[in-house]
């Protein structure tokens, strides 16, 4: 008689083991005299700020490609679209700036001694606002060719717009189909280098550690975190709640009534994975009608990234920051929409931010090593901003949801 053997069950090492991993390798190789080991973890820092120059414009430009032209609503369906991103756009501007009055109260100190490793790609542009000349670019391809991240979004804006204008039904279907399987084939080739990023790791601690050894000190990156996780739960905590009071919503209760959802986003740190949860507990708890939660969520989803907004903002200044890079409060404010129109083209997906933030700053030549110490705090930063991330998606939900029926009752 046969007996029958169950399957083996392959054990998967959690990405918080790998990353755990990387870090003490990382930090063996860099304390280490061993040449061969340090000189492999600078070529693979190296090679990973080449990868996320690569693929970083393409994504960025594809992403609001993609978002502005996907959503083609008729009749009542169009005031609904309107009026979410217009709250969507509105309320990731006030976390982007809310990110910029924190960083401004806080000052984050530099991380004193900072030695920046050559990588082939040194020259920084000290003046951000020279790229505004370079807005409008004289052909299509030279904002991707010569990494002008101003020019990329302006492209990408104006494209997906314009798609929205064709008037040939077949034509339009036809290039934004075209868009958006290029965007899926970066989305497939960003989710691999996510689940390589702790090779990555290794490279950027042993970087890192280097410095360190040089006489670098970490002790101003406090300052940072506490922008990034201030700005989010005040975002969270008093920001959408006072705006929800305003529209005669009860903001506590609705808090209450999303916290499954929350939940989820929470320890998945995926918006997107979460949005099955969150439609059906905003229809549940808060009494959304399914025809407003079924257009607006996945929409919200897409674009509505309020704690993506603010860390890029903090990271991306703090960075230039530390990098020697000199900036006012004119660059602070252009970095506000910045940061918000490249949240809206952000995917939701988990450490989604953390990379777009690395390209955006490999794309400008600043240094990102220094983000090899900020990754492993990132799991608990992602947690929270996801978390935020599906509060406002509920709140814009609930807050279309009711000028909705208000209008029925009128």
């Amino acid at each position: 008689m046969c007996t029958q053997h169950s399957p083996i069950q392959k054990k998967k090492i959690s990405s918080a083991t790998l990353y755990l991993i990387a870090v003490i390798l990382g930090i063996i190789s860099g304390y280490s005299d061993i040449a061969i080991l340090q000189k492999v973890g600078l070529v693979i820092s190296d090679i990973f700020i080449k990868v996320f120059k690569c693929i970083s414009m393409p994504i960025i430009a594809l992403s609001i490609i993609v978002t502005l032209s996907q959503y083609n609503a008729e009749g009542a369906m169009r005031k609904i679209w309107q009026r979410t991103l217009f709250y969507t756009v509105t309320t990731t501007i006030v976390a982007a700036g809310l990110a910029c009055v924190l960083y401004l109260l806080i000052s984050p100190t530099n991380v004193g001694g900072i030695v920046n490793i050559p990588t082939g790609n040194e020259t920084i542009n000290a003046d951000y606002f020279s790229h505004i000349t370079n807005l409008i670019p004289s052909n299509i391809f030279s904002p991707f060719l010569e990494h002008q991240v101003l020019g990329v979004l302006f492209v990408g804006a104006i494209i997906g717009i314009a798609i929205r204008y064709i008037k040939d039904n077949d034509s339009r279907l036809t290039i934004a189909n075209f868009f958006k399987g290029s965007h899926g084939i970066f989305l497939v080739v960003t989710g691999w280098v996510v689940k390589i990023i702790p090779i990555g790791l290794f490279g950027f601690i042993t970087t890192t550690v280097i410095q360190l050894k040089d006489g670098m000190n970490i002790g101003g990156i406090g300052g940072y975190l506490a922008v990034v996780v201030l700005a989010n739960l005040i975002q969270g905590f008093v920001i959408l709640p006072i705006w929800l009071k305003s529209n005669k919503i009860k903001p506590y209760a609705a808090m209450k009534g999303m916290l499954p959802a929350l939940s989820v986003a929470f320890f998945t740190k995926s918006s997107a994975g979460t949005l099955p949860m969150t439609m059906k507990t905003a229809e549940t708890n808060l009494n959304i009608d399914p025809k407003v939660s079924q257009f607006v969520l996945p929409l919200c989803t897409t674009i509505n990234m309020n704690g993506c907004a603010a860390f890029i903002f903090a990271t991306v200044i703090y960075l230039m920051q530390n990098n020697g890079m000199e900036f006012d409060i004119f660059t602070m404010v252009a970095w506000i929409f910045i940061a918000t129109i490249a949240a809206i083209g952000n995917a939701g997906v988990p450490m989604g931010c953390f990379f777009l933030s690395a390209s955006l700053l490999a794309s400008m030549n600043v240094p990102i090593t220094l983000l090899g110490i900020i990754l492993p705090f990132y799991s608990i930063i992602d947690m929270i901003e996801t978390a935020l991330n599906v509060w406002s998606d509920s709140c814009v939900a609930k807050v279309v949801d009711e000028k909705v029926k208000n209008e029925m009752q009128h």
